[in-house]
């Protein structure tokens, strides 16, 4: 069973709720980085830092900065209850930059290689909808990366559908959008 907590960084003027948040604590940030780090694989396929052999924590930070920065983004972080480690990290968009799109995104959802297989994924998954539902929301979409048949083949395990294949808006990177009613 996961915990969830939701990522809160630290700002650099400190003042209260609407701040830019600019840094991770120190320890979480190397908790979050080790995860990263330990999908390799997967960091390999994005293309989402320099090197997937080599991820710095001050990448890390960066990209959660930029992440954070949105108020329509959430990252949630799943901790295994009884040990408190981190088994995995959510990042979620409430809202597609297109209008004309309706439903909120899965943008990342990564589950530590050590704990892969064990349910968690699916877990986070549904703890994800979950939210999405309490919030009126009745569907969800997220894109996986033409290269990782591992990913589809995780989210059409859970009953997404592909509904189109595109570029995604970050990096032109070749993907396939699923969606699923909640």
């Amino acid at each position: 069973m996961l915990l969830l907590e939701r990522l809160r960084a630290a700002s650099e003027d400190g003042t209260g709720p609407g701040r830019v948040p600019s840094t991770v604590p120190g320890p979480l940030l190397a908790e979050i980085t080790a995860l990263y780090a330990s999908n390799r694989a997967f960091f390999s396929l994005s293309g989402d830092f320099p090197d997937a052999d080599d991820i710095r924590p001050e990448q890390v930070g960066a990209a959660l900065a930029v992440e954070l920065a949105n108020p329509d983004v959430e990252v949630m972080l799943g901790r295994r209850h009884g040990d408190g480690r981190l088994a995995g990290v959510a990042i979620t968009l409430a809202r597609h930059p297109d209008p004309a799109d309706p439903d909120p995104w899965i943008g990342l959802l990564v589950v530590a290689a050590g704990a892969q297989r064990r349910g968690y994924g699916r877990e986070l998954a549904s703890r994800v909808e979950d939210r999405f539902r309490q919030a009126g929301r009745t569907a969800v979409r997220l894109a996986v990366l033409d290269n990782n048949p591992n990913g589809l083949a995780f989210w059409t395990s859970l009953g997404y559908e592909v509904i189109a294949r595109r570029p995604d808006r970050q990096l032109g990177r070749p993907c396939s959008v699923l969606r699923r009613p909640l």
